[in-house]
């Protein structure tokens, strides 16, 4: 399995982003700054577990690749 730099750049920053949103949810005065924190926080949390996702995906599909390439 190949990691890619990039992955491990974007996920902390994306994840004190979702961090943020919590803030902005939970110390929220009005309903705008509300929703905009919690579409933040979720925003983040399908970003992290996409780049998760892909990241075992990509593992499989190596191992697929290994095991086809065996039984040639």
């Amino acid at each position: 399995m190949q990691s890619e730099v990039g992955d491990w750049i974007v996920g902390p920053f994306v994840a004190i982003l979702g961090l943020i949103g919590l803030i902005l949810f939970g110390r929220a005065n009005d309903g705008e700054m509300t929703v905009f924190g919690a579409a933040l926080a979720l925003f983040a949390i399908v970003f992290i577990f996409s780049l998760i996702k892909r990241r075992f995906d990509g593992g499989h599909a190596v191992q697929a690749a290994a095991k086809g390439a065996g039984h040639e």
